[in-house]
């Protein structure tokens, strides 16, 4: 089977907000950068905010090479990196300006939990190209 790309040429990426996230159909490809969406999309995956960087709270724990934030999420039994606190991932969310991109859910179930970080201006480049 193949795992289609969370930022694909062929389907938009929908950026979403509170008030705009359940009218998009399960399996759409979202990006947003609001707080409580992301809270829920990580609490309905079991996923712990983390990082891999060097930080004002800890040291480095992986090296992390990806030009990014450095924020990543942990998943019961796949906790390789540093636990951090919501305002912390939050603060590198913006601070670096990125997008949390994911799948969007069927109502009642989960998904792969698959997410990507990436970079405000490479997701404005792709809504205008569409």
């Amino acid at each position: 089977m193949t795992r289609r790309s969370l930022l694909s040429d062929s389907e938009p990426l929908r950026p979403i907000d509170p008030a705009t996230a359940m009218a998009q159909p399960a399996g759409s490809i979202v990006a947003t950068d609001d707080h409580d969406l992301i809270r829920d999309w990580a609490r309905r995956h079991s996923a712990e905010p983390a990082t891999g960087e060097a930080t004002v709270s800890g040291p480095a724990t992986v090296d992390v090479q990806d030009g990014g934030a450095g924020i990543r999420f942990n998943f019961p039994a796949a906790a390789r990196f540093r636990a951090i606190s919501w305002d912390e991932w939050f603060e590198n969310l913006h601070r670096h300006q990125m997008l949390f991109v994911y799948e969007r859910d069927e109502p009642g179930t989960t998904s792969s939990g698959r997410y990507r970080l990436v970079p405000k201006s490479q997701v404005q480049a792709s809504l205008c190209e569409a």
